[in-house]
C-alpha cells in the first residue's frame, strides 16, 4: 500500500484518479464540532458532495458521514487530520461495497390530467412513494442507495421537477465491523 501510495505521490495532481470516498467519523456531541470537521475539509481543498450528520446510541456521541471525491494520497492525508482533531473519537473509510449506505429524496414533479396517471407506474418500479398530491403537482419520496436514486433521477428527468432535495448518504459498515 505504501508503494502505490508514493507511486500515486509522485504523480501530477491533475494525473491523480479521484474515487468517491464515504468518511464516517464519530465525534463528541458538541457545538462547533460540525463546523470545524466540514473546515478541515475546505482548507484541505476537498468538496463535500454530502454530509449527514445524526445521533448515535449514545448521546454523547454523534456520526458525521463525509461523501468526497479524492485521490488515494490526498485522502489519506485528509484522515490522517481528521483523526488529529480534538472531537474526533474515530474516523473510518467505508467501502461502498461492504457498507449499507442510504439516501432520501423528496421530488415534486408538475402534473396534469395525464400525468396524474403514468407518474405512479414509474414511482412503482423505483418503489418511491407518493407523499403529497396536489391540483398541479405530486411529490414522490425515495429511499435507497445513491446509485438507485441517482438511476430514479435519471428515470424522472423526462418530467418537470419543481423542487428535489436529497439528505446525502449516510452509512454503517456491513456484519460486525463496528466503528467504536
Amino acid at each position: 500500500m505504501d508503494d502505490l501510495i508514493r507511486e500515486a505521490d509522485s504523480l501530477p495532481q491533475q494525473q491523480r484518479e479521484k474515487t468517491r470516498n464515504i468518511v464516517s467519523l464519530l465525534v463528541d456531541n458538541r457545538a462547533g464540532v460540525l463546523a470545524r470537521v466540514a473546515s478541515l475539509f475546505a482548507r484541505k481543498g476537498f468538496n463535500i458532495d454530502s454530509l449527514t450528520v445524526s445521533a448515535t446510541h449514545d448521546s454523547s456521541i454523534s456520526r458525521i458521514t463525509v461523501t468526497t471525491h479524492a485521490d488515494d494520497v490526498n485522502l489519506k492525508q485528509l484522515l490522517s487530520q481528521s483523526e488529529k482533531l480534538i472531537e474526533v473519537r474515530k474516523v473510518a473509510l467505508l467501502d461502498p461495497d461492504s457498507s449499507a449506505q442510504r439516501e432520501l429524496m423528496l421530488v415534486k414533479l408538475a402534473i396534469d390530467k395525464h400525468l396524474r396517471d403514468t407518474i405512479p407506474s414509474v414511482a412503482d418500479t423505483y418503489k418511491a412513494e407518493i407523499v403529497d398530491i396536489g391540483e398541479k403537482s405530486m411529490t414522490l419520496e425515495i429511499v435507497g442507495k445513491p446509485t438507485k436514486i441517482d438511476a430514479f433521477v435519471n428515470a424522472i428527468s423526462e418530467y418537470e421537477i419543481l423542487e428535489m432535495c436529497r439528505t446525502g448518504a449516510t452509512a454503517i459498515g456491513h456484519g460486525d465491523d463496528i466503528l467504536h
